[in-house]
C-alpha cells in the first residue's frame, strides 16, 4: 500500500512538472523512459532544445535540499545517453534539469543540473 502511495504521488508530481513545463512553451515528448541504467521522468522539447527532465516530490519544502543527489544525476544521465537519439535532431542542444515539488510551494526549477 505504501509503495501505491508513492506511486500515484509521483505520477501527480510528474503531471504537475509537465504542466509547469508546457506553460513555458515546452512540448511534452515522452514521460516515464525507462532503460537498463536509469529512467527519465519528462522529455520535453522547446525552440532547438531537448531537456530530459528528473521530478522530486517532498512532503515539505525543508526536504526538498535533499531530493536530488550526484548519484540520481549519473543515473539519469546514463538513461539519457541511451535514448538521447530517439528524441534529439541535428542541431538540437540537450540538458538535463531537474523540477523540485513540495505541497504549497511553487516549482523549483533546476537548469542544466548535470554538467559533467
Amino acid at each position: 500500500m505504501k509503495r501505491q502511495l508513492a506511486e500515484a504521488r509521483g505520477r501527480k508530481a510528474e503531471n504537475e512538472a509537465a504542466h509547469f513545463l508546457e506553460a513555458q512553451g515546452f512540448e511534452i515528448l515522452a514521460r516515464r523512459v525507462k532503460v537498463k541504467v536509469g529512467e527519465i521522468d519528462l522529455v520535453a522539447r522547446a525552440a532547438g532544445l531537448v531537456v530530459f527532465v528528473e521530478v522530486k516530490f517532498r512532503r515539505t519544502v525543508a526536504d526538498l535540499d535533499l531530493a536530488i543527489d550526484e548519484r540520481r544525476l549519473a543515473r539519469v544521465a546514463a538513461a539519457v545517453e541511451a535514448v538521447a537519439h530517439d528524441y534529439v535532431s541535428d542541431g538540437e542542444d540537450i540538458r538535463i534539469d531537474v523540477i523540485l515539488l513540495a505541497p504549497g510551494a511553487e516549482p523549483r526549477h533546476i537548469v542544466n543540473a548535470w554538467m559533467p
